[in-house]
């Protein structure tokens, strides 16, 4: 699947700039924008995107909203306004049911757009209506309206988060430390089995097991058990 994000007439030069570095972070090459209204070159759009400046160098234009979402599959809308969204269209979804549903239905030669709206109005409703989903993102309804860039990196997350997890899941693995679990247990034993105010001390063992294997404690962690059960 190839995730291709598009940027709705951004104004902002803090907000492009931030937007081309987290855009990086998340693996995307290319920025999609339809009708800048911003010099995507100017000194604090350079500053902000930080090692991303090749993508503000040769970004993808577009004239209009329809061209850009016409080369895409599936086009994602995005907006802070669940309501506003509602009573254009029906299939509005948080952001990550978004995320889950296409991964379940999408092949691996699909386009997915994923469109934000303009930094001042968001998506128009007739913008809103075109696309295929809107994925809404849960904040305080005291302040639910992110910042487009803000916006952008929890979007990106959620439909990437599933590609890093199989890059880097089993790294991320606290290591098995089976051998030092075998001695903690033992000394464990040792000292709750001469103990009468315990009556069921296989049970007790039982439960202490458990809990150290789900928990997977470090090595150092393991140490600091035998220690203090010594």
């Amino acid at each position: 699947m190839e995730i291709r994000l598009i940027l709705v007439e951004p104004r902002y030069q803090i907000n492009i700039g931030s937007i081309a570095r987290v855009a990086k972070n998340f693996g995307i090459t290319k920025l999609h924008i339809v009708n800048p209204k911003v010099n995507l070159l100017g000194k604090r759009a350079i500053m902000f995107s930080k090692h991303a400046k090749e993508l503000l160098e040769q970004p993808v234009l577009y004239k209009d909203f329809d061209s850009a979402i016409g080369k895409c599959d599936m086009a994602i809308g995005t907006t802070g306004l669940y309501r506003k969204a509602k009573a254009a269209f029906m299939n509005v979804f948080l952001a990550e049911e978004v995320a889950e549903k296409i991964a379940k239905q999408s092949g691996k030669d699909i386009v997915v757009g994923i469109v934000i709206g303009r930094d001042t109005i968001g998506l128009l409703s007739s913008e809103i209506e075109k696309c295929d989903m809107i994925a809404y993102i849960g904040a305080s309804s005291y302040y639910p309206v992110l910042n487009i860039s803000h916006a952008t990196g929890i979007l990106l997350y959620e439909f990437t988060k599933r590609m890093y997890k199989e890059k880097y899941g089993d790294a991320l693995k606290t290591p098995s430390n089976m051998k030092y679990n075998k001695v903690l247990f033992r000394i464990f034993w040792n000292s709750i089995k001469n103990k009468k105010s315990i009556r069921d001390k296989k049970g007790v063992l039982s439960t202490f097991k458990r809990i150290v294997n789900a928990y997977q404690p470090s090595k150092e962690e393991i140490n600091a058990m035998i220690t203090a059960l010594k």
